[in-house]
């Protein structure tokens, strides 16, 4: 019996490798070359084509997977699988939006406030976007989902925007999530204050409605070794602290310092986002403490009342996907129940500093500034105990994300 062969691939069957290679290899020189002035859509398009021709392209890879870091920031991922987030801000545009309503929807990210106020039953929804890869990714997930003829994407930013060219009219509702961990880092007071004036009506509804941002004195060995570690391998490295002052805290960074609240939050500032202003604020405030422990930082967080009775928040006892920021005293002070720590704080309306004044101040009317706190915390002499005991338990036996206003905050 004749031996069998594999047969060899003949020339005419490696030119249409050949052809392919040199194709990718093409478009990735143009990709390279391509300028981002149009925010990386033509580089994207360049690069998905070339992924297209070969799959397993090593460089393609690496170029798209920069190119997304570079124009789609990464918080965009917990922020859309935040459960409670997307539920409270379901639960609020339903609330506030009409039959009939033209909504502007400020910051469209993946267009779920928009299919949200759609659903709600908007007449229209006009969304910005000013990163166009962004934008264009919302508008194929718009018209996946069916809602591209009740969906407009725009890919500009909301400061650009004209009514009668970019919107048909000025909007009923204007909606919103443009915060940072201390409400202010993405320019939300800016961007309302000309949206409110400029792109709504008179009376136009906001989602959301009102900001606090609130500061409380805390303890955690585990952040201050975190971000002040004080030697490593023997060497002492304090002299470095003074580069660690804010801790900007991510949310698995948050899980592990397990800080434990040494007092009440106190109200800094107060934003109402139906009347929005850029006007700058000082303020000096006296933190208390409520059990004794060692004060590592001021933490502080923010409440956003997105329509009423639905807030959400980034405190101690929520799970959000909102990281934490946290001001490191200079010197770890020890204090007492009714020991008071004078902080002065200032926002330009996009920024937020805070200092801390010297020393704890202790009182010689300790027993009333703890009578003072029980009242101020709303709780009855004999739950005073049990509260320190549960501001240390782990947020899991605490309600996540979205809370019913709380009413007589201390400070």
């Amino acid at each position: 019996m004749a031996e069998r062969k594999l047969k060899q691939p003949s020339q005419n069957y490696q030119e249409p490798q050949d052809q392919s290679a040199q194709e990718a290899e093409n478009l990735i020189r143009l990709a390279k070359l391509e300028p981002l002035v149009d925010g990386g859509i033509r580089t994207s398009q360049l690069l998905s084509d070339t992924l297209k021709i070969a799959p397993h392209h090593h460089e393609a890879q690496i170029l798209q997977e920069r190119l997304h870091q570079m124009f789609v920031p990464r918080w965009h991922f917990p922020m859309l699988a935040d459960k409670g987030r997307n539920s409270a801000y379901a639960k609020a545009i339903d609330m506030k939006v009409q039959p009939g309503d033209v909504v502007l929807d400020i910051g469209c990210g993946a267009g779920l406030t928009a299919m949200l106020a759609a659903r709600a039953g908007a007449k229209h929804v006009y969304t910005c976007e000013q990163q166009p890869l962004i934008a264009e990714a919302a508008t194929r997930v718009i018209a996946q989902n069916g809602l591209g003829d009740r969906i407009t994407v725009i890919p500009k930013m909301s400061h650009d925007l004209v009514v009668g060219v970019d919107i048909p009219e000025p909007a009923d509702v204007v909606i919103s999530e443009i915060v940072d961990t201390v409400l202010l880092g993405e320019g939300a007071l800016a961007t309302l204050t000309h949206a409110m004036i400029a792109l709504a009506k008179p009376q136009a509804r906001t989602i959301p409605e009102r900001g606090t941002l609130m500061a409380q004195l805390v303890e955690s060995d585990n952040l201050a070794e975190l971000w002040r570690p004080q030697e490593a391998e023997g060497f002492d490295l304090s002299a470095f602290h003074s580069f660690a002052r804010v801790a900007q805290i991510t949310p698995n960074d948050f899980a592990v310092c397990g800080m434990t609240p040494l007092g009440p939050t106190s109200d800094l500032f107060k934003f109402d986002f139906t009347k929005p202003n850029v006007n700058p604020a000082r303020r000096t405030q006296d933190l208390a403490c409520f059990s004794a422990g060692k004060v590592h930082a001021v933490f502080v967080s923010f409440e956003m009342e997105l329509a009423p009775g639905i807030v959400l928040t980034n405190d101690l006892h929520s799970e959000v996907h909102w990281g934490r920021t946290a001001f490191l005293l200079d010197r770890v002070e020890t204090a007492v129940a009714g020991d008071l720590l004078r902080v002065t704080a200032e926002h330009d309306s996009s920024q937020l500093s805070l200092s801390v004044h010297d020393t704890v101040v202790r009182t010689d009317k300790a027993g009333l500034a703890k009578g003072w706190l029980k009242q101020a915390l709303d709780l009855p002499p004999h739950l005073w105990d049990a509260h320190k005991m549960t501001a240390r338990v782990n947020s899991a036996s605490h309600p996540p994300q979205i809370k019913e206003n709380r009413k007589n905050r201390a400070g």
